[in-house]
């Protein structure tokens, strides 16, 4: 790698390279770690843990029970559909041991959502959670799903426990609402199928397809970006020697607060397991009261989270007195952190917040702030292996700001080169020719960097809404409100919120002067995931727009 001056800001144990070819796929780096720690609690659900063993094994039973599913071939796509659980972390290393791809699944999704994601990524076989089964009900007929693998929470319990919670999540709490998939397989029943039968290992490329993980666009189209085994594997050694000056091995207990599905908890999680650390699943971190129960039992020595989350738990009197003892470190993602809230997270805990940039695209990470530096409204330096430069008009590297009275005429796209860059979007040969060029992928956000190499975002994808760490795509949005048949027609933005960063405003113009924003929150609940669901609802007589009829979005933010 050439000479980049951001490399002289690295710690002394920061490689200015790291080796993206380490392990040969993403099971086989399960492998490793099992081999070196197999009795070493890799991963823990409500105060159950898996060994590293353990997880290897059960991975390769499951893996021999999807190879064993008729017309299941080498690439076929396998959807997993659930919270944080002991199962999701099985699936994945199983689906991937058996040389398949993982779709993974927002287990929120409605009916629509759930029904796109399947046709779109052609997945032949799903593993979900019963609680969301009756959304898979609804829509499995218009899909190219054959096989489908049920789960309760409690499946990789001990008995008594397994019994337990499965009967309250069931019939206490009536979690699970009745549905009818006549040819599933309970997931024990898969696993106990699995090790009969035998696992045949399967010759993994590093350029093999890994994960098909969707994000929205700037065209609030919901597509698949192509992650590879290198790709992941490239991100899991970038993060981990950005973390390695504190951790030690097979020491260190790691909070997962954040879902599976979002690729930021995903890798950051492999990254944390390549330590041979604890990763402790949260299932419901929106039971804020549980999470504090956790935190305090566990005593934890890394976590992961957003800004909402963090700022949450600031608010929790519990939190807030617990006395932390082993706290090395707490990685930020998926919105920028306030700066009050990086300030109180550093008081209360005496751990400050390392900061994190990427994006789906990207495995996610491109770049962090070093570890214990103060807030300071940037995302820190590019990764190891990572290149970055600042893009103007037609393309114009427009280099690095050496004198910040002059940052505007150095802000611009910032784009982006490394091993964790994504192959493009699955059968979207248009769409990935448009963020590509010469190499770079384009971020579509914007932001300058300085002479050092320190890079500060200005403003993300021109309209995307990020609530809580998550993208609301505004076409998306206005597309379900617009299908109302009381809505002549809508425009939506992102607006500022205290809690959640950003919220969702829908401004309309009515067909039916009986409409309600009653009515159009119950419409879009039916829809849309929760975080999408406009929170403000605005009436008006006619929308701002272009002279060519294009809805000008920067002036709904101040419609009242």
């Amino acid at each position: 790698m050439k000479d980049f001056p951001w490399l002289a800001q690295y710690p002394a144990h920061v490689p200015a390279e790291i080796d993206p070819d380490r392990y040969p796929s993403i099971p086989g780096l399960l492998d490793h770690v099992a081999q070196k720690n197999p009795n070493s609690p890799l991963f823990t659900n409500m105060n159950v843990s898996l060994t590293a063993k353990q997880t290897q094994d059960l991975s390769k039973d499951l893996a021999a029970y999807l190879q064993s599913l008729p017309n299941m071939k080498r690439g076929d796509r396998v959807a997993i559909m659930m919270p944080n659980l002991l199962q999701n972390i099985i699936s994945i290393f199983a689906v991937l041991r058996a040389g398949f791809v993982v779709v993974n699944v927002n287990p929120l999704y409605t009916a629509r959502e759930l029904e796109h994601q399947l046709k779109d990524s052609g997945a032949k076989a799903i593993i979900i959670i019963e609680n969301f089964a009756k959304t898979l009900e609804r829509v499995i007929d218009h899909t190219p799903i054959e096989h489908v693998i049920t789960t309760q929470v409690g499946d990789l319990f001990p008995t008594i426990k397994r019994v337990l919670v499965n009967t309250v999540v069931k019939h206490v709490k009536k979690m699970v609402p009745a549905f009818n998939l006549p040819k599933a397989v309970a997931f024990r029943d898969a696993l106990s199928r699995g090790h009969a039968k035998g696992f045949s290992p399967v010759e993994l490329n590093t350029n093999d397809i890994a994960f098909l993980q969707y994000t929205g666009g700037t065209t609030g189209v919901s597509k698949g970006a192509m992650l590879t085994h290198r790709n992941i594997l490239a991100n899991v050694e970038q993060t981990g020697v950005w973390i390695s000056g504190k951790f030690k091995e097979a020491q260190e207990v790691a909070m997962c607060a954040l879902p599976l599905y979002h690729i930021f908890a995903l890798t950051s999680s492999l990254s944390f397991m390549n330590w041979t650390s604890n990763i402790v699943l949260i299932t419901n971190p929106r039971d804020l009261k549980g999470l504090v129960k956790e935190i305090k039992h566990w005593d934890f020595s890394v976590m992961t989270g957003v800004n909402t989350l963090f700022n949450a738990l600031l608010h929790n009197e519990e939190f807030k007195n617990f006395h932390f003892t082993n706290l090395k470190l707490t990685v930020a993602g998926g919105a920028q952190i306030q700066k009050s809230v990086a300030e109180a997270w550093a008081e209360a805990t005496d751990c400050t917040i390392l900061e994190a940039y990427g994006l789906t695209e990207t495995s996610p990470g491109v770049c962090g702030i070093l570890a214990d530096a103060p807030w300071d409204g940037s995302v820190g330096y590019p990764l190891p292996s990572t290149d970055v430069t600042i893009r103007g008009e037609g393309f114009v590297d427009l280099g690095r700001c050496d004198d910040m009275s002059r940052v505007e005429e150095f802000t611009g796209e910032i784009c982006v080169k490394g091993p964790q860059v994504m192959l493009g979007y699955w059968n979207r040969p248009e769409e990935t020719a448009g963020v590509f060029r010469d190499g770079w992928l384009r971020t579509g956000d914007v932001g300058h960097m300085t002479a050092e190499g320190k890079i500060t975002i200005t403003d993300r994808k021109k309209d995307m809404i990020l609530v809580s760490g998550f993208n609301v795509y505004p076409n998306e949005v206005e597309s379900v409100v617009a299908s109302h048949p009381k809505v002549l027609e809508c425009g939506v933005v992102g607006v500022p919120h205290g809690k959640s960063g950003e919220t969702v405003k829908a401004v309309i113009v009515k067909k039916d002067p009986s409409l309600t924003a009653e009515e159009i929150t119950a419409y879009c609940r039916s829809q849309m995931t929760g975080y999408k669901i406009p929170r403000q609802i605005v009436f008006v007589e006619s929308l701002p727009k272009t002279a060519v009829g294009k809805i000008l979005r920067r002036e709904l933010k101040d419609v009242q």
